[in-house]
Parts: structure tokens; C-alpha cells; sequence
């Protein structure tokens, strides 16, 4: 069990460290490719996978699950891809060029369109890890229940850097 939370924070320290570069628009996602994210999403599919130590009747629940955590991770990759974009459509011009051009209603839209996209895809990956959480044993639970924890905790993280750093705004 040791081990096994040892490479758990392993893997979600460098895939936590990476993340934060991913994150920052610029020239610092340029860091990251898209065959870098696929294979920290396959890292953290593994981590999930290998905590949970399925029997064969749970792996049958399996498949909708790692579909489910895959397809959140191409929503975050397209995410991110989009405020690189705004970013770069940004660059160049004047603080008062940005303020002057500027909607906030439209903004707040947008908001709006990106959270209910959101919290969409995160129902999805609920509504796919329901029947396998009806199935873990006790100490499977704890195990799955420790890596949300530390995942968590990596966001929560993540998402203070980002705030210090003024990029709140522009996120989505």
C-alpha cells in the first residue's frame, strides 16, 4: 500500500507540475503537446486503475470510466487550446485596445457557456463511475477516496497559482 501511494504522489506531482505549465497560456504550453497530455492522462488512468485493484466483475465497469476521465481530459486540452488562442489575439495590442474591446456581458456569457460545459462533462464522468462505486469494497473506497483527496489538493493548488498570477479572468 505504501508503494502504491508513493507512485500516486509520484505521478501526481509530475503530472500536477506539468498541468500548471499547460495552464499558462503562452509560450510555456508550448511545453506541453498533445501526445505529453495524452500520456499524463494515461499515467493518471494507470494510477486510478492500479489503486483500485478491480476484481474481473468491476473491470466490466471500467471501460465507461477510463472513456469518461478521456473525454474530460480532450475537454480540458480544447479549453485550454481556446484561451491560448484569445491570448495570442490579445498580444500586441494596448491595455486600452483590450479595455476598449471589451464586453462584459459577453464575457460573462461565456462564463457561463464554459461552467455549464463544465459541469456537464463532469456529470457524464459521475454518472460513468457510479455503477463501479457501487462495487468497491471498503478498502477500495478508501484507496479511491485518498487519490480525490490528493487530486484535489493538486487543484486547489494549481488554481491559487493561477489566481496570483491575475490569470483568473481569462481562464475561460
Amino acid at each position: 500500500m505504501l508503494k502504491l501511494i508513493s507512485a500516486g504522489m509520484t505521478v501526481l506531482f509530475v503530472a500536477g507540475s506539468s498541468l500548471a505549465y499547460a495552464q499558462a497560456p503562452g509560450p510555456l504550453q508550448e511545453r506541453l503537446s498533445a501526445a505529453d497530455l495524452s500520456a499524463l492522462t494515461d499515467a493518471r488512468i494507470t494510477l486510478v486503475k492500479a489503486a483500485l485493484q478491480m476484481t474481473p466483475d468491476q473491470e466490466k465497469y471500467w471501460s465507461a470510466v477510463e472513456d469518461g476521465i478521456r473525454s474530460r481530459a480532450k475537454e480540458r486540452e480544447a479549453r485550454l487550446t481556446a484561451i491560448a488562442a484569445r491570448v495570442d489575439e490579445m498580444r500586441g495590442k494596448s491595455v486600452m485596445e483590450i479595455l476598449r474591446d471589451r464586453n462584459p456581458v459577453e464575457f460573462l456569457h461565456r462564463r457561463a457557456d464554459a461552467l455549464a460545459q463544465r459541469s456537464a462533462g463532469l456529470k457524464k464522468l459521475a454518472d460513468a463511475w457510479q455503477p463501479l462505486y457501487e462495487t468497491l469494497r471498503p478498502d477500495q473506497k478508501r484507496r479511491l477516496s485518498l487519490l480525490a483527496v490528493l487530486v484535489l489538493h493538486e487543484m486547489r493548488g494549481e488554481v491559487e497559482q493561477r489566481r496570483m498570477q491575475g490569470g483568473e479572468e481569462d481562464e475561460e
